[in-house]
C-alpha cells in the first residue's frame, strides 16, 4: 500500500511524460504480481466502488482528528478536496504497516462496503493510525470512489511492455477487459499479463475483444490529405462505440471503455453472427427498418444506458442497433493487418447473409467528388442526426489506440453549438489543481419577470477549454468577488461571460433551465462582452426546437 501510494503522488506531482514512465517501471519491477495487478487496474481505469458513504467518511475524520465541525469545513473549503482535507488534519500515526495493495484491497476496503457505522469508523481509526499522508489520502480515494490517477492507459502498457520485454501491442491486447468490474485482479492474471509472447496470444479466448483504433481530430483542410479517392469517407454517428464478439455460439458486447455491456443490450446480443465474427461499430437507437430507419437522437440512447432491468416496454419504446463500420475477424481470423478497404469488402459481404445488421454507410465520388463538395455535404449533418464524418485511409491497418504506424482514421466533425454565458458558481479542481478553482457552472438570462427584472439560470458545467495561465486568472477573478460559500462551493458575482461549446442539446425536466446539454466545455472567455449581453434562455430554446425540428424530419 505504501509503495502504491507513493506512485500515486508522485504521478500526480508531475505532468512530464518521461518522469511517470520512470516512476511506472520502478514500481512494477519491485511490486508483488498480486499488487502489481491492482495496480494496473487502478491506472488502466479501473474505477473503485464506494465503499463508505462521503458522509459517514467526513464525520469519522472529524472525530479521530478530534476537531470541531467548523474548523473541518473551513479546512475543507481552503484545500477544495475531501481526502486531501483528510491527509492534512488527521495527527501522525503511531504504528507501521507493511501490508500490501492487494491485501488492503480485500482485507480492508472491500469489508467497508455495507458495513454498520461503528465498524467502519473503528476500521478507519486503526487504518489512519498505519498510514502515512500519501498513504491515508489514498486510502479515501479508493474508499469514497474517487480514484483518478493522471496517467493514459498508453503509458501503463508502455512501462509493462518495457519491464516485461514483451512488445506493447501484445500487452495492450492483453489488457482489454482488465478494467471490466466483473474481473477480480490476480498474481497469477499478472503474470499472464507479462509473460512471454505464446500462442494464445495469436488465439482469441472466449469473449476477449480487440483493442480499439481510435481516431484523430481532424482540424485543418481535409485536402491537406491528398486524393479523396484514397480515403473512405463514412458519417459518424453519435451512439456509444463498442465491439461485438461472437465465438463459441454465444455473443459479448463491449464498450470502447472495455466494460461488458452485453445484458444492456439482449437485441444485439442475439444478432444471427457466425462463429468466430468481430464486429467494431457504433451502438445507437433506431426506430424503422431500411430505407425508413431513423436514428434517435443521444439523448433517447441515455434512457437505455444504465438500466439494469429492460422491461419490454423499455425495449419497444428504445429499440437498439449497431450501426457495423469495421470487420476484426472473421472465421477467427485476425483481419487487423488487412487493408480497410478489404476489411470493408468482408464486412458487406458478411452483411449480406444478416439483413438485421446495420452498416455504416460509405460517401462516395458520386456524392461528393472532391473535398470542397465533401465539405459541403457535411454542412448537413445535423439534418441528419450525425456529429460529421469519419475519414478512413483505405490502406489503414487496423491499430491499437489514437496512433499513425498502420495508417490514420481523421473524426471531421461538424462545429459545436454555442452560447455565451455567464459564470456563477466554482469548485476547487482535484489533484495539482485542488488548490484552483476549475470547476465552473454557467448561466443564461431568463425572460424579464412581471417587475421588469432578469435573473440568471444555471445550464451547464465546465472545466476544461481554458489554458494554465487563464485558470489562474480566473481564479483570481472567483476569489475576489466571492458571494457566498457553501461547502467546497463558491458564489460569485457575476462577472465574467464565456462562449460555452456543447455536442447535443435535449429538454430535460431535471435541470432548472429544462435543457440538458451534451459535452459542454469552455470555448474561449468573451473579455468583449458584457455580462448583460450573455445570451438568454430564449437562445437555448431556439436551439432545441432547432434541434428537435430536425429529428422530427428524419422521422418523417
Amino acid at each position: 500500500m505504501r509503495d502504491f501510494a507513493h506512485l500515486y503522488a508522485g504521478l500526480d506531482a508531475t505532468t512530464a511524460t518521461n518522469r511517470k514512465l520512470e516512476a511506472l517501471q520502478a514500481y512494477f519491477r519491485r511490486a508483488g504480481a498480486a499488487d502489481a495487478a491492482w495496480a494496473v487496474y487502478f491506472l488502466a481505469g479501473g474505477k473503485p466502488r464506494q465503499a463508505v458513504p462521503t458522509k459517514l467518511l467526513r464525520h469519522c475524520a472529524i472525530q479521530y482528528a478530534q476537531l470541531d465541525e467548523w474548523l473541518f469545513d473551513e479546512c475543507y473549503q481552503a484545500v477544495g478536496d475531501l481526502a486531501e482535507t483528510i491527509a492534512h488534519i488527521l495527527p501522525p500515526a503511531t504504528r507501521d504497516d507493511d501490508l500490501g495493495l492487494s491485501l488492503w484491497m480485500e482485507q480492508r476496503v472491500s469489508p467497508l462496503r455495507g458495513a454498520d457505522a461503528e465498524t467502519v469508523r473503528a476500521a478507519l481509526f486503526s487504518y489512519w493510525d498505519v498510514l502515512d499522508w500519501q498513504g491515508r489520502f489514498l486510502l479515501s480515494k479508493l474508499i469514497g470512489g474517487g480514484f483518478r490517477v493522471g496517467v493514459s492507459k498508453l503509458l501503463v502498457t508502455r512501462a509493462l511492455a518495457v519491464v516485461a520485454e514483451v512488445d506493447a501491442n501484445t500487452i495492450a491486447q492483453r489488457l482489454v477487459g482488465w478494467t471490466d468490474r466483473s474481473t477480480r485482479p490476480t498474481a497469477e492474471g499478472f503474470a499472464e499479463l507479462i509473460a512471454p509472447p505464446s500462442e494464445a496470444d495469436r488465439q482469441r479466448r472466449g469473449g476477449q475483444p480487440y483493442p480499439f483504433f481510435l481516431a484523430h481530430p481532424l482540424l485543418a483542410d481535409p485536402a491537406m490529405l491528398g486524393d479523396l479517392s484514397d480515403w473512405q469517407v463514412e458519417w459518424k454517428y453519435d451512439g456509444i462505440r463498442a465491439q461485438l464478439v461472437h465465438r463459441e455460439g454465444r455473443s459479448w458486447l463491449w464498450s470502447r471503455g472495455e466494460e461488458l455491456i452485453t445484458e444492456r443490450f439482449p437485441e444485439l446480443a442475439q444478432l444471427p453472427l457466425p462463429d468466430g465474427v468481430v464486429i467494431d461499430g457504433e451502438i445507437v437507437i433506431r426506430r424503422g427498418e431500411g430505407a425508413n430507419g431513423v436514428i434517435a437522437p443521444f439523448a433517447d440512447l441515455q434512457k437505455r444506458i444504465g438500466r439494469k432491468t429492460l422491461s419490454a416496454k423499455m425495449l419497444a419504446e428504445f429499440p437498439a442497433a449497431l450501426i457495423a463500420y469495421d470487420l476484426l475477424e472473421l472465421d477467427g481470423e485476425d483481419l487487423r493487418g488487412r487493408p480497410q478497404q478489404e476489411r470493408r469488402a468482408l464486412l458487406e459481404k458478411l452483411a449480406e447473409t444478416i439483413p438485421a445488421l446495420t452498416l455504416a454507410p460509405v460517401i462516395d465520388l458520386a456524392e461528393a467528388a472532391d473535398w470542397s463538395a465533401l465539405a459541403t455535404l457535411r454542412e448537413s449533418s445535423r439534418a441528419r442526426g450525425v456529429e460529421g464524418m469519419m475519414l478512413k485511409a483505405k490502406s489503414a491497418h487496423y491499430g491499437i489506440g489514437r496512433t499513425k504506424n498502420v495508417g490514420t482514421w481523421w473524426k471531421w466533425k461538424i462545429d459545436p453549438y454555442s452560447v455565451d454565458a455567464v459564470l456563477i458558481y466554482a469548485q476547487a479542481g482535484h489533484g495539482r489543481r485542488a488548490s484552483l478553482y476549475t470547476d465552473y457552472t454557467f448561466a443564461v438570462w431568463a425572460a424579464e419577470d412581471a417587475a421588469g427584472e432578469r435573473r440568471l439560470v444555471p445550464f451547464a458545467k465546465a472545466y476544461s477549454g481554458l489554458t494554465d495561465a487563464e485558470i489562474a486568472r480566473v481564479d483570481r477573478i472567483i476569489r475576489s468577488s466571492t458571494v457566498e460559500k457553501f461547502g467546497p462551493v463558491r458564489s460569485v458575482k457575476p462577472s465574467m461571460v464565456f462562449e460555452i461549446g456543447f455536442e447535443g442539446i435535449a429538454a430535460s425536466p431535471r435541470h432548472k433551465a429544462g435543457i440538458a446539454v451534451r459535452f459542454p466545455r469552455i470555448l474561449r472567455i468573451r473579455d468583449d462582452k458584457p455580462i448583460a449581453e450573455a445570451d438568454s434562455l430564449s437562445t437555448l430554446q431556439a436551439l432545441l426546437s432547432e434541434a428537435e425540428g430536425q429529428d422530427a424530419a428524419r422521422t418523417d
